[in-house]
């Protein structure tokens, strides 16, 4: 900026502040913020039985497939346990299962992988329609639904699938399908908690991730120094 405009710039906002003050309104969600308030995001209202979206049978299976995808181990709990089933059962209640961000009129044309999903269906959908499927093959071949078969059974269905050597007899895209399910698994393990799953911070205190911490006025000159942060959820603000 030349001189000459940032002078200009200064006189106009020192006249500015000489005018009267309008009333100032608070908007809720943003600032000013009160200690020990907080305004939380309005989760879908669970049905009776405690779920949004899922029938109990789509979220055993989704629950058990999220244990296959992120096992328990020595680092943290498993997918199932964290509540990443009750995650995406929220989040496909919600505008992310509506798909409500998504164009959805046709003409659709697969397309290449960089151009994402190419589908007249929402990510609900897709869950719903893909979790028939995988039951209907599990059945066909095992006498069995997806929750019944052992860890290896599930393994290697999945790694099918992951593969595109599996086609489920679906109008959804069996790989496709696939990276759906990875991908919410993926979010519920890592989301704040108070969308429902990270059960305990679980995957936080793994990682080290501060959480939805205020500030870091307290460790910021500790340079050097090993730091133990114990995370901070939006649930904890809420209270």
């Amino acid at each position: 900026m030349q001189r000459r405009e940032f002078l200009s710039s200064a006189l106009a906002l020192a006249a500015a502040s000489t005018l009267p003050a309008a009333r100032a309104e608070v908007i809720s969600g943003s600032q000013p913020w009160e200690p020990g308030q907080a305004n939380v995001p309005a989760l879908p209202a669970p049905r009776q039985g405690g779920l949004a979206y899922f029938t109990q049978a789509e979220f055993d299976a989704a629950g058990a497939i999220a244990d296959r995808l992120i096992p328990a181990d020595e680092l943290s709990i498993g997918g199932k346990e964290a509540g990443c089933a009750t995650f995406i059962d929220r989040q496909l209640a919600g505008d992310y299962g509506r798909g409500a961000s998504l164009y959805r009129l046709g003409r659709f044309v697969k397309g290449t992988p960089e151009q994402g999903t190419q589908s007249p269906f929402t990510p609900a959908e897709r869950w719903r329609k893909g979790l028939a499927a995988i039951d209907a093959y599990c059945q066909k071949r095992f006498s069995k639904t997806f929750v019944q078969l052992d860890g290896a059974q599930q393994d290697e269905l999945l790694r099918s699938m992951e593969s595109g050597k599996l086609e489920l007899d679906t109008e959804v895209e069996t790989k496709e399908l696939f990276e759906q399910i990875l991908a919410n698994v993926r979010e519920g393990f890592f989301a704040d908690p108070i969308y429902g799953g990270n059960k305990g911070m679980a995957s936080w205190k793994m990682i080290g991730f501060p959480g939805a911490r205020y500030d870091f006025r307290d460790v910021i000159g500790k340079k050097g120094q090993k730091l133990t942060i114990i995370p901070t959820s939006l649930i904890d603000n809420a209270l």
